[in-house]
This record gives C-alpha cells, structure tokens and sequence, in this order.
C-alpha cells in the first residue's frame, strides 16, 4: 500500500498519515491522567485544587517546550525535532508508572509536557513543506483528528487495561507506542527535494505557490513585532485553555453530575471524541473548499472559524441539561468546533508567515495557549471547591471563542503575509 501511495503521485499524503499517527499517540499519553483521575484521586487522594496543579504542571511545562521545540524545529529540521521531541515524550509517559504521589505525578507531567510541546511546531512545519497553501486547512485538519482518535481509543483502552492489570501497566503499554513511530519516521520523512523517488508532477505541485521572500535567518524574538503574531498568539491563549479542559475535567465532570465510573466513562468520551474527529477534519475541508471555489484565503479561514465559534456555544447548554446524553451531544457539538476553529487557526501561520518561521510562531501561539491553561486550570479547580458547579467554566468555554475570533480580525483584518 505504500509503495502505491508513493508511485502514485501522492507521497505527501503518506507524510500526512504519519503526521496523524504521532498527534494520536501524543492525546493517548496526555489523557491517561484525565481517564485515572477518579482512580487515582481515590488511591492517592488528591484534591480538586492538588489535581489542578498537576494539570498545571504539564501546562507549564508544555508552554517551555513550545517556545523552545518552535526554534529547535526551525533551527535543525523537522525530522530531528519531532524525533527528539516523541522520544521524551515516551519516556515521560512510561514513567508515571513508577510514582505514587501528588509531587511525583506533578514531576511526570512536567516531563511529559515538556517533550510533548514538540508535536504541533514539528507537524505544522512538516505541512508547510509537503503541501501549497490550499491543502494546508485540510492536512491540518487530517493530522489535527489523530488528537480526537486518541481521545477515543484512549477511553476504550486505558480502563480495560486498569481493570485487567492496573494502571501502572495501562501507562506502560500506551507510553510504548511512540517508540514504534520513531522508526517509521525516521525511515520515510525527508524534505520534498529529498526524496529521489517523488514524482515531479507532485514536487511541482507541492511548490505551487508563489515563491517566499529568501529569510535565511529569522531569530523568533523578531517575531514579537508583527501583528500578526499576536494574532495568533492571542487566538490560541483565549481558545487552547477550553480544549485543556474537556482532556482533563470531562471525566471528572461526568463523574460527578451522572455517577459514572471508569467503566461507564467509554461510551460518552468515544462518542465526543468521535464527533471532534469530524470537527476537525470538516473545518479543515471547508475552508480548503472555499478557496478552491475562488475565496479568498482571509474570507474562508474566517468564516470557517465564526461557524466554529458559534457552535461552542452548544457548551454552555450543555450544563443546564439534566440528561447524560443530552449533554453528551451538546459538548461534543462544542468540542467538535473548538477542533474545527484549531484546524484553522493553526494554519494561518502557516499563511502569515514563511516556511522559515512557521514552527517558530506555531511555538509561540501553542506556549500562549499554554499559559492560559495555566491560569483557567488553578481557576476551574478553585470554582470547583468553592461552587461545587461547572457553570462558570461552561460560560467562559462557550464565549472565549467569539472574543477571541473578533481580536484575531482587529489584528490580521486581511490575513497578508508579514513583511519580513
């Protein structure tokens, strides 16, 4: 099947799978914790505000990681940086196996976040030198579903492997699995002008827009000038930190307003997750559709992310409900947005800004989007104990998106590229 994948003209496609791979197994690793989280807070006993930390040390982590995996990536190469980066992460994870208390797990998050912040700089720029600009959203949104698909197996796996022999074991065995991807990767990925066997119909094809201003050095400080950046940057701080919230507190939440147990939890999660897939992969074909149909870039990447954040709002229905799969479809509607509005803003640096720099300001967006989470997770668990109610976090989630998509146009009202 590879074979004819490559001699068919379609090798960028087999980059893009193994794109979606590695964000699978990344949101298999990164969501154990949510799915153990009423396992583990009766073993250890943590509290809602201890628990918060926890959440907030892999935030932390993962905003460091960003910023440095964004200039690691564009400094040595993609192929280098995701190795470097789904190699710690495997580690990490393997390791929550061998702790046992609040401080350990805050430790093991922060390992965890740290080399897991390498995914997103390494697959945008891996995306930006396999396909044009009309391609991206969808790629995006392809690879981007492999975040939703191992939200899914991630709640079909971990509590059979809990039940049957622990969750030590269930860490172990999903934390293996990025070691499997490094040898694929490292065997396929090359740069277009790389790769011997690649047709020149498709390298013309991959090289079809217009060519890029010669930037043979672009220190990410420098980035901090443009408006487009903080565009960006501003859009994952607002929006990132709700997507943190379903991985981390939608057990919990279930848990908590409908009794589910870590057995009941499969079926809800598999079918929210399932239904971001299709947010994520959707969003992504329809702003590509509409280029193709004549749009404008701006025009389509913007709309495309206004039907998403009015679709977030579902959110905030959600915890007025008082039938579990009432709720269920109301918060996957949400969640499926929120993965269609990411699909989209993740592939305007990618518009705005040159193939140089495109992991670089990735970095710098998904560090922002981390120090939200810092600053949402510590809040979620405070309202929590003080309230003993998910409104308020359900307010802010079904909102932020709007707020956020009006400052983005303030500050790219025409998307152009920056002139570097």
């Amino acid at each position: 099947m590879f074979l004819q994948l490559k001699n068919s003209g379609n090798y960028r496609w087999v980059i893009c799978g193994l794109l979606f791979f590695a964000t699978t197994i990344n949101y298999m690793d990164r969501q154990i914790l949510g799915l153990l989280a009423p396992v583990l807070q009766t073993e250890i006993g943590w509290s809602e505000s201890e628990y918060a930390w926890i959440v907030t040390a892999f935030q932390a982590a993962y905003a460091i990681g960003l910023i440095s995996f964004g200039w690691f990536i564009d400094k040595f190469g993609t192929k280098i940086g995701y190795t470097l980066s789904i190699t710690g992460w495997s580690i990490a994870a393997v390791a929550h196996a061998a702790v046992t208390t609040v401080f350990g797990f805050g430790v093991a998050r922060f390992g965890l976040g740290l080399s897991e912040a390498g995914n997103f700089p390494a697959a945008q720029k891996a995306v930006a030198e396999w396909f044009p600009k009309k391609e991206r959203a969808l790629t995006t949104g392809i690879y981007n579903s492999g975040a939703n698909i191992g939200a899914v197996l991630a709640p079909a796996v971990v509590p059979w492997l809990t039940v049957m022999y622990g969750w030590q074991e269930a860490f172990i065995a999903v934390g293996a699995l990025g070691f499997i991807w490094i040898i694929f990767w490292w065997k396929i990925y090359a740069k277009p002008e790389q790769v011997t066997n690649l047709t020149k119909e498709e390298f013309d094809y991959i090289h079809s827009d217009p060519p890029e201003p010669s930037a043979e050095k672009i220190p990410w400080a420098s980035l901090l000038r443009y408006r487009q950046t903080w565009a960006f940057v501003i859009g994952k701080f607002m929006t990132d930190p709700i997507w943190w919230f379903y991985l981390y507190w939608l057990p919990k939440y279930l848990n908590k307003e409908y009794g589910l147990t870590i057995t009941g939890l499969g079926l809800p999660l598999i079918t929210i997750y399932m239904m971001t897939s299709i947010g994520s992969i959707g969003g992504g074909w329809l702003s590509s559709h509409l280029i193709q149909k004549g749009w404008e870039i701006n025009k389509a990447r913007k709309t495309t992310m206004l039907v998403a954040a009015l679709l977030v709002v579902s959110i905030i229905i959600a915890s007025q409900v008082t039938d579990l799969w009432t709720s269920v479809i109301l918060i996957g509607i949400a969640a499926a947005a929120h993965q269609g509005w990411s699909a989209n803003i993740f592939t305007t640096a990618s518009d705005m800004f040159p193939k140089k720099a495109v992991a670089s300001v990735t970095g710098l967006g998904g560090m922002a989007g981390s120090v939200g989470g810092m600053i949402f997770a510590p809040f979620i668990g405070y309202i929590l104990e003080w309230t003993g109610s998910y409104f308020i976090p359900f307010i802010i989630s079904g909102t932020a998106y709007l707020i956020a998509l009006g400052i983005f146009h303030l500050l790219a009202p025409k998307l152009e590229p920056a002139k570097m």
